[in-house]
């Protein structure tokens, strides 16, 4: 584990990597409460490192607080510094990013980055109320996986979600029922099943 200061906030970051050099990286946005250890993510990475991927997790965190203060484009800017720095020795050409919720925030600014110009992305409850999320998506040339909660009633903006569909280049995919965690309030068998078929719609993309 490398701690990398930028600015005033510190982002640790953690790369785990083949045995074998490899030249397949996924980068992990996770969202402000939402840790590379939850489910999705946890299981995401699973996937990622047995395809042959090297996995870098972004482990910053925020309280309320900071968030309700966060400049988008300096929280954009010192993820792309840790990730720039996390893999400084490294000579990767295939790339994909897995941003859940906040992450989002700093993934539309990280794909003006050549180096994500071929990436492909899995946009986890992406924040579609933010400007910069919702455009970012309405005019990407990435390939990309978008994956709603349909009671995620913060994120999940029905005009602006039927505006992506004209964007070829991006699979939608609306959680029945799902919250801002792509779970069913008070039905874990039924929230398990719902993280199975996420993760099968991300091993398949």
């Amino acid at each position: 584990m490398t701690i990398h200061v930028v600015g005033s906030k510190d982002i640790p970051y953690r790369l785990i990597e083949q045995k074998e050099e490899t030249n397949n990286l996924v980068i992990v946005l996770p969202g402000a409460g939402y840790t590379t250890q939850a489910p999705l993510l946890h299981y995401t990475t699973g996937v990622f490192y047995n395809k042959g991927f090297d996995v870098l997790h972004i482990n910053y965190t925020f309280s309320r607080q900071e968030m309700s203060v966060l400049n988008e484009r300096d929280f954009a800017r010192d993820v792309q510094l840790t990730i720039d720095n996390a893999i400084i020795e490294k000579k990767y050409s295939n790339y994909y990013v897995v941003a859940k919720s906040i992450g989002t925030k700093a993934l539309s600014y990280l794909l003006d980055d050549s180096m994500l110009k071929d990436a492909k992305v899995v946009w986890l409850t992406p924040l579609l109320q933010n400007d910069a999320v919702f455009n970012a998506l309405v005019n990407s040339n990435n390939k990309g996986l978008c994956i709603f909660g349909e009671k995620d009633s913060f994120c999940f903006i029905v005009d602006r979600f039927e505006k992506l569909k004209n964007n070829q280049n991006l699979i939608l995919k609306v959680v029945d029922g799902g919250d801002h965690s792509l779970e069913l309030d008070k039905e874990p068998i039924k929230s398990i099943e719902i993280l199975k078929s996420v993760i099968s719609d991300i091993n398949e993309f």
